[in-house]
């Protein structure tokens, strides 16, 4: 997997997402979390086709972290299957990729 990713993440609302940015932030697991404050989210759940409104969180990290930004939002998200999704980076700004280095943690 490439050094750093972005992490996909839904919310049930933008208050959730905050919280759980400023937790992954404060806690050096992310460099920078985007939150779009709605998105229409059409899936199937327990039998149902769902429609909801959600936020959705966009997250730069490295992927030596991923297990532990995992553990947390599973840990605070209110849904019972949260969403982490992770994509790789495969090439962007040597200084942009070097400030996400400087903005988390070295594991």
């Amino acid at each position: 997997m490439s050094e750093y990713v972005i992490v996909f993440i839904t919310t049930g609302s933008t208050e959730e997402a905050k919280q759980i940015a400023e937790v992954l932030i404060n806690q050096r697991l992310a460099a920078c979390v985007n939150i779009v404050p709605e998105i229409l989210s059409i899936y199937h759940w327990q039998g149902k086709v769902e429609n909801e409104v959600e936020a959705k969180m966009i997250i730069k990290t490295k992927s030596s972290l991923i297990n532990q930004l995992t553990q947390k939002v599973k840990n605070m998200h209110s849904y019972d299957v949260c969403e982490v999704i992770v994509v790789p980076i495969i090439s962007g700004n040597s200084d942009y990729l070097k400030w996400i280095d400087e903005s988390v943690q070295n594991i």
